[in-house]
Formats: C-alpha cells, sequence, structure tokens
C-alpha cells in the first residue's frame, strides 16, 4: 500500500470535490452575484477561521476584481466562488459593487456594432 492518503494524486494535487468546499450548498446567502460584480477585501483577515479557498479570495480581492475573474483566478466553478464570497460577506470581509451601481451599461447599437465587427471578420 502506497504511503500518500488517497485524497492526493501526484500529479493533481489534493482532491476535494467542489460541492465538498461549500458543504454541499448550491446557493449564497443573500443576493446572488452578478459574474461582473466587483470583489474587495475590507478589514483584517482572520486566516484560522477561514478555509484556504476563501483566503486565497480575499488575497485576490485585495485589488477590485470581478467574480468571473476570482472563478478563472481560483479555477473553481462560478457557483462554488458565489457561496464563498457569500460566506465572506456575511463575515464583513469583502465588499461588493454591482455593475448596475457603477454606471451605465452597454447600450444596443454599441452591441450590434461589436457584432457586425465580428461578422466582419
Amino acid at each position: 500500500m502506497s504511503d500518500s492518503p488517497q485524497w492526493f494524486d501526484e500529479e493533481a494535487g489534493p482532491v476535494v470535490r467542489p460541492y465538498a468546499l461549500i458543504r454541499g450548498r448550491t446557493r449564497p446567502s443573500g443576493d446572488v452575484f452578478d459574474l461582473v460584480a466587483i470583489v474587495r477585501a475590507v478589514g483584517e483577515t482572520p486566516t484560522g477561521e477561514l478555509g484556504p479557498e476563501q483566503q486565497l479570495i480575499l488575497r485576490a480581492a485585495r485589488a477590485p476584481i470581478s467574480v468571473a475573474d476570482l472563478a478563472v483566478e481560483l479555477d473553481l466553478p462560478v457557483g462554488v466562488v458565489r457561496v464563498l464570497l457569500g460566506d465572506l460577506r456575511d463575515h464583513g470581509l469583502i465588499s461588493v459593487s454591482s455593475p448596475s451601481a457603477g454606471g451605465s451599461r452597454t447600450n444596443e447599437r454599441i452591441l450590434k456594432e461589436v457584432i457586425n465587427g465580428l461578422r466582419a471578420l
């Protein structure tokens, strides 16, 4: 028998299912986070109480970062990141700015110009 635990793959690293990180929850507490919502870390980070993924989120969110970019940064599904962000928001460790609060949305004319430009390629 091997000395390494079954939960470790030499090439891939630790093997933990994403739902195990969020204890089977599928939705964050409170409002759902938009993909383009901007996340910022606020306050002191209590390292002993947080999991490694939440600590990575707080490190990445020292500078403003979108929810989608956090998912890419952590290499986790967006749903998992949203649940982790909900926990951090509940503890007052992050602030989240919705895209509608930050300014106007892209209008339909600009989107049509982008589509026409892509078709021209």
